[in-house]
C-alpha cells in the first residue's frame, strides 16, 4: 500500500469507519430508549385492561405480563401509586432508570453500560404513561433480552456501515485513481521521458488536464522544460563557438607572434615614416596576442578548485607590482605595497597573484590612457571573520559601458579594444575562494576594487609564515 491510491483508500475506510462508530453509539443509545418506552407502553396496555375488567383471572394477568415482557405494572393516578399488575420477581431490583429526566449523555452511558455487562439483572423503569393516562408508570423488568436487542441491533448497524464503507471507499479509490493518479503518472511519465533525452522539443509536456491544480502543475513544468531546453540548445552552440574560437585564437597567436618577430626588426628602420607607424603596429599586435592568450585561458575548463594555505601577502603583492612596473610607460607610475609585512593570509597564493595582476594591469592601463601618471596601491586589512584587499589607483575611473557590463567576458573591457577577460577571471578565481571581488569606487577621483576573502572553521593562523613558500607556476 505505498501507492497513493493505495493509501487513500485505507484511509477513506478508517475515517468512514470511525464516522460509522460516531454514529453507532447515540443510535444503540436511542434503540434501548425506544425498547423500554416500547415495554412501558405495552404495560400500560396491559394495566388499562384490568382496570376495564377487575375480574381478570390469575392466568390472564400473567399472559399480559408476558406480553409485556415485565414482572409487575405500578401506575400512578391522583397521586397514588397502584400496583396493577404483579408476577414472582426472580430477585431484588438492581437498578432504576427514570427516562422522563435522562438527558442524551445519560441515556448514552447507560445504553453502554448494559451492552458491555454481560450478567443479568432486574431493573426498574419509570416512564411517563401515553396520552396523560396517568402522572407516571413503573415496571420491572429482565435485561437480558434488552441486551440481546440490543447486540443484535448493533450488528446490523455494523455489518450496515462495513458495507456502506467499502462502497464508498472503492467509488472514491476510483475517482482518486482517474482524477489524481492518472494525471500525475502521466506527469511523471512526461518527466522521465523529457529526461531521457531533454534537447527533444516532443518530449516536453503539453498542459491537457482540466483540474486547476493538475493543469498549473503541467503548465509549470511545460514552461521550466522549454527554458531548460532553450539552455541547453544555446550552451551547446556557445561550447561550439568556444571551441571554435579557441581554436582560431590558437592559431592566430601563433602568426601574430611570428609577425611580431618581424615588427622587431621593422623598429630599426631609418625611414621616418617606417619609425613613426612601427610603434603603432607593435601595439596593436600586442594587443592582439593578449586578447587571444585572455581568450584561450578563459575557454579552458572551469579553473581548478584553489589549494588553500597560510602565507605573507607582502611578498605576493611585491611580485606583481614589479612585474607590472617593467611595462613600457610606467616609468611616472608610482606603485605602493601597503601591505604590512607580517599580515598572513589563507588562500591559493598561485591563484591569488594572478587575481592582483588582472586588477593592477587593468588599474596600469587606465592610467596609460590618460596622461601616463598617477599612482596604484594595494593594501590589506584584517577582520573579525574575513580579510580585505584593497586595490586602488588614481585613473580617470571606469567608462558607464564597463560598470554596467562589469565581470562580464568580451563586455566589460574598460579601454578601447580591451576583453573584459581580466575582472571576469578574476572574479571567477575569488569566488573559488568563496569570496567576492567589489568594485566600491570609481569617478575622476580614481577605481577601487575589493577583495574579501572568508576566514573560515579551517584558518591556520598558527602556521609560520615560512613554512608556506610562495611558488610561482
Amino acid at each position: 500500500m505505498n501507492t497513493l491510491s493505495g493509501r487513500f483508500l485505507i484511509l477513506t475506510l478508517v475515517f468512514v469507519m470511525v464516522a460509522e462508530v460516531l454514529i453507532f453509539v447515540p443510535s444503540v443509545a436511542r434503540f434501548r430508549e425506544d425498547y423500554l418506552l416500547n415495554r412501558l407502553e405495552r404495560a400500560q396496555i396491559a394495566s388499562l385492561a384490568l382496570l376495564a375488567d377487575d375480574m381478570l383471572d390469575v392466568e390472564l394477568e400473567q399472559e399480559l405480563l408476558r406480553n409485556a415482557e415485565v414482572f409487575n405494572v405500578v401506575l400512578a393516578r391522583d397521586e397514588m401509586r397502584q400496583l396493577a399488575l404483579s408476577s414472582p420477581m426472580p430477585r431484588p431490583v438492581d437498578a432504576t432508570f427514570d427516562l422522563r429526566r435522562a438527558g442524551p449523555f445519560t441515556l448514552i452511558g447507560d445504553a453502554m453500560a448494559r451492552l458491555f455487562d454481560p450478567e443479568p439483572q432486574v431493573i426498574r423503569v419509570i416512564g411517563a404513561p401515553v396520552r396523560e393516562a396517568g402522572l407516571q408508570i413503573e415496571v420491572t423488568m429482565d435485561s437480558a433480552p434488552l441486551r440481546a436487542a440490543m447486540i443484535d441491533y448493533g450488528l446490523r448497524i455494523l455489518w450496515l456501515s462495513a458495507v456502506i464503507s467499502a462502497i464508498t471507499a472503492s467509488l472514491l479509490f476510483l475517482a482518486v485513481r482517474f482524477l489524481l493518479v492518472r494525471p500525475i503518472k502521466s506527469v511523471v511519465g512526461h518527466m522521465q521521458r523529457y529526461a531521457a533525452a531533454p534537447e527533444d522539443t516532443r518530449g516536453i509536456i503539453r498542459p491537457t488536464s482540466r483540474v486547476r491544480e493538475l493543469r498549473e502543475a503541467e503548465e509549470a513544468l511545460h514552461q521550466l522544460q522549454t527554458d531548460l531546453t532553450q539552455a541547453l540548445k544555446q550552451r551547446e552552440r556557445l561550447a561550439q563557438l568556444g571551441g571554435a574560437v579557441a581554436k582560431v585564437s590558437h592559431d592566430l597567436r601563433n602568426i601574430l607572434a611570428s609577425a611580431q618577430l618581424f615588427t622587431d626588426r621593422i623598429e630599426t628602420s631609418e625611414d621616418p615614416l617606417v619609425r613613426r607607424l612601427a610603434p603603432k603596429l607593435v601595439g596593436a599586435i600586442r594587443r592582439a596576442v593578449s586578447l587571444c592568450e585572455s581568450t584561450l585561458a578563459f575557454g579552458r575548463a572551469e579553473e581548478p578548485a584553489p589549494t588553500l594555505t597560510v602565507f605573507p601577502l607582502a611578498p605576493v603583492v611585491g611580485d606583481v607590482l614589479d612585474s607590472e612596473a617593467l611595462a613600457e610607460g610606467t616609468e611616472r607610475i608610482e606603485f605602493l605595497n601597503e601591505v604590512p609585512p607580517t599580515f598572513d593570509l589563507r588562500a591559493d597564493p598561485d591563484q591569488l597573484f594572478r587575481v592582483l595582476s588582472n586588477l593592477v594591469r587593468n588599474a596600469v592601463q587606465a592610467l596609460l590612457a590618460s596622461d601616463g601618471t598617477g599612482r596604484i596601491a594595494v593594501m590589506a586589512r584584517e577582520e573579525e571573520e574575513s580579510w580585505i584587499i584593497e586595490v586602488s589607483d588614481t585613473g580617470p575611473g571606469l567608462p558607464p559601458k564597463a560598470r554596467e557590463h562589469l565581470f562580464r567576458p568580451f563586455q566589460g573591457g574598460a579601454r578601447k579594444g580591451g576583453s573584459g577577460l581580466g575582472l571576469a577571471i578574476a572574479a571567477e578565481l575569488v569566488r573559488g575562494h568563496g569570496g567576492t571581488l567589489d568594485l566600491t569606487r570609481t569617478g575622476p577621483e580614481g577605481t577601487v576594487f575589493v577583495i574579501t576573502l572568508p576566514k573560515g572553521d579551517g584558518t591556520l593562523l598558527a602556521t609560520p609564515s615560512s613554512e608556506a613558500p610562495v611558488e610561482r607556476r
